[in-house]
Parts: structure tokens; C-alpha cells; sequence
């Protein structure tokens, strides 16, 4: 069995996979397939025609796409019957969907993950496996994304009992991130951090010992670059249906700040607009989006199409926000909280009113271990989210 133990991709709000059971995948077998198709997005606002898998056709094992660029990055893997499996680290044209360059591979037990793209710098993780239980973990970058080449060594201050959970940009243009690494022994603690991707330089390393933000699954976290601060979601440990729980961590001085919420039940998603200074959440037991103004924390709590006090299947998932056009785009697994409508994403603007529902997707359902997950090109007004294949395919979106 394929490990699915630990990255930001790979841990969902309510389930973790701490089985650090011996992954697959050694030794490179590169190839290079080159696109030269230019970026061209048709107009319409609904569900792209753009599909993208990996080159071997695997479990994709986190994807990103660059918001100033035309490429995006995607790690896969592939079982094969005799209980070996490959894996590769590849480019794909974000107009086309179309592989452009396979950058690494392995044909052993190890895997890669894509942790994430920021200023145009590339990071992904490699998990080479040493034994059952015994894994060792290095980080790459690729710099420029559009480079094609993995150049760059990333070494996050953090120890064997701590893994990378989440890698979170500053959608400023910088390669500026906060890092959340959790921890796989009850004698260390979570840890979150500031790095620059491309100089390979960190902050300070800050505990996390708030056992509200320690406890059940890892919270949801957001970089706030202005701010400098880590913002965390989670909720309290028990009973679950309470008001959520959001943790501001000065990524300085290490200050932490908690303060309870709106809505009810898990954070699911978080996202920011730094320069306006507004938060976006989502509960699941309440099936609502928050929206908060951080200078005062001060807010509202909207219901999400589909709505209904007796059922949370309208709930929403994964946030992420367009620093261009100023919105927040909200996953939904079930369209208007039916089981058999397929999957929505939901477009609010900075003051909770919902501009667009983008329908007509496909993200529920299956058994993958990672979170749904949106990726934004906010200049082209295009995006890329699971589906319609929730483990070996991403679909595009125009909004």
C-alpha cells in the first residue's frame, strides 16, 4: 500500500493518515515531452474542458499551478502488480492540460509531493523510503516553475517527528510562505514558520501548544504577509458542534492569539485578502462562510446554496482567494447540498455576497486522502480543482 502519510495534501480536516507505512518509488527514468501551445482562455464563466492527468496516468499527489505563469506542477504515482511503483515530479501547460516536462522519477518506494508554488518558485517534497516506518524527507524547489528544472534545495527547520502539513503563499508575488509542520510524537510539538522558497532562508520556528490547535486533525492555516502572522482554524476538541476556534500567530515574535468564531462545527477552509485586511472561513456543521474584518474581528456568517439545519452536506471545503479581482472562490462538494448534483464552487465577494456559482464540477466521493484543493490564475480568471477522476485527474474552471 502506497504511504499517504503526512503533506499539505494530503491530511484532510476530519481524517489523518499516520500510517508511515513504506511508500514506492526509486531511481529516475526521465522523459521530456515539450508544449509550445500559448495561453488562450475561451469566455464563460462555468466548468473548463481542461483536463489534466499525469504523465503515467497515477494518483496525483498534490498539484499547484503558478498565478503569475502559464505552467502548473503535479506529482503522481502509479502501483504496478508486482507491488512496485512509479513516480514522477512534471510540468503541465495550464491552457492545454498537456504534461511539458517530466523534472524527476523514481521506480522504487519512494513518492514525491507537490507542496505548493509561490512567486514562481516551485516546491515539492521527496520521500525516499529507508525501511517500514523508516522514511527520510528532503524538499526541492524549481526556480522559475517555467524552468522546467528542479535547481534548488528547500531544509525547513524542523526535526524527524515533524512533518510539512501545509505550505501557504503570500499571493504577493514574492516566494514568501508560512509552513505549518505537524507532529507524529506526543512529545513535540506542531510548529509553524515564514520562509522565503527561493533564498532557502526561515523565521523564527514557533510551538504550537494550544491544545485547541493541537488536538484531533491539524488545523487549516492562511499566510497573512502584512500582517506577518500564521492564521489557524480549527475548533474545539469536544463536544463538535460549538462555534469554531481561529489562532493568530505572530511570525515574529511568536505571539498567539485565540479568539471563537462564527458558525459551527470544523473550519474547513481559510483564506485572506492581506491587503484588505478581510478572512474568509467555512464551517461544516453550519454549512456557512464567514467573512471577518482583522482589525477588529468584527463579522458576518452567510449559508452556502443548499442550506438546511438538518443535514451538512451543503457544507464547504477548501478557500482560496484571488488578490486580482478580490474574491474569495469557496469548494462545495455536493451542489446545493444533493447528494447527485456534483460539486459547485461558490465566488464571494469581499463583503459575503455570492457573485457566481461555478457548477458542473465533480469533487466528492472516492477514497483520496487529500483534500480537495483549488488553484487559482486569478490574471486569466482561471482555475484548476480535483475532479472529474477525484484521485488521477484536475479539471479546470473560469469564473
Amino acid at each position: 500500500m502506497k504511504s499517504l502519510s503526512h503533506s499539505g495534501n494530503i491530511l484532510t480536516k476530519h481524517s489523518i493518515s499516520t500510517a508511515l507505512i513504506a511508500l514506492f518509488l526509486c531511481s529516475a527514468s526521465l522523459s521530456h515531452a515539450s508544449d509550445q501551445s500559448g495561453f488562450q482562455v475561451n469566455p464563460g464563466d462555468q466548468a473548463g474542458d481542461v483536463i489534466v492527468h499525469g504523465q503515467l496516468g497515477g494518483l496525483i499527489f498534490g498539484f499547484e499551478v503558478d498565478p503569475d505563469g502559464t505552467e502548473g506542477l503535479l506529482c503522481e504515482a502509479l502501483s504496478h502488480p508486482d507491488g512496485t511503483w512509479s513516480a514522477r515530479v512534471e510540468t503541465f501547460n495550464q491552457a492545454t492540460g498537456r504534461i511539458i516536462r517530466v523534472l524527476g522519477g523514481s521506480e522504487s518506494q519512494d513518492d514525491f509531493i507537490a507542496l505548493g508554488v509561490a512567486g514562481s518558485v516551485g516546491l515539492i517534497e521527496h520521500e525516499k523510503v529507508r525501511g517500514l516506518f523508516n522514511i527520510k524527507r528532503t524538499f526541492s524547489t524549481i526556480n522559475p516553475l517555467a524552468g522546467n528544472m528542479i535547481n534548488g534545495d528547500w531544509t525547513p527547520p524542523i526535526n524527524s517527528k515533524q512533518i510539512v502539513n501545509q505550505v501557504k503563499p503570500a499571493l504577493d508575488g514574492t516566494p514568501n510562505v508560512a509552513v505549518y509542520a505537524l507532529s507524529v510524537s506526543t512529545s513535540v510539538n506542531p510548529v509553524v514558520f515564514s520562509s522565503n522558497l527561493a533564498d532557502n532562508t526561515f523565521g523564527p520556528v514557533i510551538d504550537i501548544t494550544d491544545p485547541d490547535f493541537t488536538q484531533e486533525a491539524p488545523p487549516v492555516i492562511v499566510f497573512d504577509p502584512i500582517g506577518n502572522q500564521a492564521i489557524l482554524g480549527h475548533d474545539k476538541p469536544s463536544p463538535f458542534i460549538l462555534p469554531p476556534l481561529i489562532a493568530f500567530v505572530d511570525l515574529t515574535t511568536g505571539s498567539f492569539v485565540k479568539k471563537t468564531g462564527l458558525g459551527l462545527g470544523v473550519i474547513n477552509g481559510i483564506a485572506v485578502d492581506s491587503e484588505d485586511g478581510i478572512l474568509c472561513t467555512d464551517t461544516s456543521f453550519d454549512s456557512a462562510v464567514q467573512f471577518y474584518t482583522l482589525s477588529d474581528f468584527t463579522g458576518i456568517s452567510v449559508f452556502l446554496p443548499g442550506h438546511d439545519p438538518q443535514t451538512s452536506t451543503a457544507s464547504g471545503g477548501d478557500i482560496e482567494f484571488d488578490p486580482i479581482n478580490k474574491l474569495f472562490l469557496v469548494a462545495q462538494a455536493f451542489s446545493d447540498g444533493q447528494l447527485n448534483n456534483g460539486s459547485s464552487i461558490h465566488v464571494f465577494d469581499l463583503t459575503g455576497n455570492l457573485v457566481e456559482s461555478i457548477d458542473g464540477l465533480n469533487f466528492q466521493g472516492g477514497d483520496n486522502v487529500f483534500p480537495v484543493h483549488i488553484t487559482l490564475n486569478p490574471s486569466h480568471r482561471i482555475g484548476f480543482v480535483n475532479g472529474p477522476d477525484l484521485t488521477t485527474k484536475i479539471q479546470s474552471f473560469r469564473y
